[in-house]
């Protein structure tokens, strides 16, 4: 059955509509996972190294597009829910123009000044060399990246999730055949995994080019745009959360291993990252969800269906209070399954790993509820709300607890890191959904 932004939602109906930005969310964590798969078992540990140092620069570019996509969905959706389908269709158009535009004028000067900016984040020789290969060559695609990123919000707007589930699918799907193919057949090496991936980027994003380009079933279309300023400010501002957390969770990666080359040393580093891999895929859930129903709490804002809002915000907290403990014993079940896979060759750094894992996960019974706050505010175009709960977990929060808790606890005290910056995270959204209420009617 056809589910439009207009409905009335209840748990079935909103759990069917999010379900396919939720396998979205996780289908891409998993690819990305086997991305470094080929790399590390099949080119080496320096050009890994070279992926892993120079992959979070690549991402930050990339969330340029987020930023406008959860932002401009948001003005968009609220736009048809006040019932200005033309409006909502030209600054739909201006927001995908405006992100191609300024992805080609990040790719190019990026691509000038990778070398330098490499150096900075302490590459050199070899890894030097790598990252510069391997970051120029995804600079090409850059633009389409942001693009594929950006319409994945819109294709929830369009009331179209399972089309943008699919489209990451086949990306998916050829990101990881083309890997095998030019990595581990036709041994093209680090070169071969980045020409893999640009063109999975470049499917990403030409794809709905094509599909909005011409007469569809959705409720957008690409027409012609004219220039406004405010709406783009606006869009900017509502998304800025999406682009703060993406720019903090590198920031704060870096930190975290400082200080855990301090405590323990390479293992610790080395059990961080299978932590960081599984949690991307948990957090996929989470994400996924927010981003799914996000564009319905925009249309039901801007449509003032105040009754509607407020049933939306409750079935929500119920379902991420449900996936979050769902979460957490699948996490504990499952510890010793999981860092098995990645590092069951070394007894020392598997019993770590594990220990680290089974403290980390008290994290997710937490994580959830302001992944979905931010994502609730940002819904309702309250970028302020939004962002400052995006900083003050990841900044903030995370920052503080990894530099003051290893004091006490030592290495344990960078696992518990985490679990209290969500839990103090937890505690300011769900303050700021109380205190907010009356001023958004929910």
């Amino acid at each position: 059955m056809y589910i439009k932004l207009s409905d009335h939602f209840n748990f079935n109906r909103l759990l069917r509509f999010a379900l396919p930005s939720i396998i979205m969310m996780v289908f891409t964590s998993l690819y990305s996972i086997v991305d470094g798969f080929f790399v590390s078992n099949f080119v080496g540990k320096t050009p890994f190294a070279a992926v892993n140092l120079i992959m979070p620069v690549l991402m930050i570019l990339a969330s340029v597009g987020f930023m406008f996509g959860a932002g401009g969905s948001a003005l968009v959706s609220k736009t048809l829910g006040e019932g200005c389908r033309e409006k909502a269709q030209r600054l739909f158009s201006l927001f995908i123009y405006c992100t191609a535009i300024s992805g080609i004028v990040i790719a190019a000067v990026t691509f000038l000044f990778i070398r330098p900016l490499a150096v900075l984040l302490g590459a050199e020789g070899a890894v030097l060399d790598a990252c510069v290969i391997y970051g120029r060559i995804l600079l090409i695609s850059l633009p389409l990246y942001m693009l594929q990123f950006e319409f994945q919000s819109f294709f929830i707007t369009a009331e179209k999730p399972q089309l943008g589930l699919a489209i990451t699918l086949i990306c998916g799907i050829t990101n990881m055949i083309l890997d095998a193919l030019f990595v581990a057949v036709f041994s093209w090496g680090l070169a071969g995994a980045a020409v893999a991936t640009a063109i999975s980027q470049i499917l990403g994003g030409i794809i709905p080019v094509f599909y909005f380009s011409r007469p569809n079933s959705s409720q957008l279309r690409l027409t012609k745009a004219k220039l406004d300023g405010s709406a783009l400010l606006k869009a900017c501002a509502n998304g800025s959360s999406e682009l703060m957390s993406n720019i903090s969770t590198s920031v704060v990666s870096i930190l975290y291993n400082v200080q855990l080359m301090k405590y323990a040393g390479e293992n610790g580093v080395a059990a961080y990252g299978v932590l960081m891999y599984v949690n991307m895929i948990f957090l996929g859930v989470f994400i996924g969800y927010s981003t799914g129903t996000a564009p319905i709490v925009s249309y039901h804002y801007g449509a003032k269906n105040h009754g509607e809002l407020k049933s939306l915000l409750r079935k929500s907290l119920v379902i991420i209070g449900v996936l979050a403990v769902s979460m957490f014993l699948l996490a504990e079940l499952s510890a010793k399954t999981l860092a098995g896979i990645f590092v069951s060759y070394d007894k020392e750094l598997m019993a770590m790993t594990v220990r680290a894992f089974r403290i980390y996960s008290f994290s997710f019974l937490f994580s959830s509820v302001a992944v979905y706050g931010s994502s609730f505010f940002t819904a309702l175009n309250d970028g302020l709300t939004s962002a400052l709960i995006s900083f003050l977990r990841t900044l903030l929060f995370q920052v503080g607890a990894v530099l003051i808790l290893p004091i006490f606890l030592k290495i344990d005290g960078i696992w518990l890191s985490v679990v209290a910056a969500e839990m103090a995270a937890a505690a300011l959204t769900l303050l700021f959904i109380t205190a907010k209420r009356r001023k958004y009617c929910y």
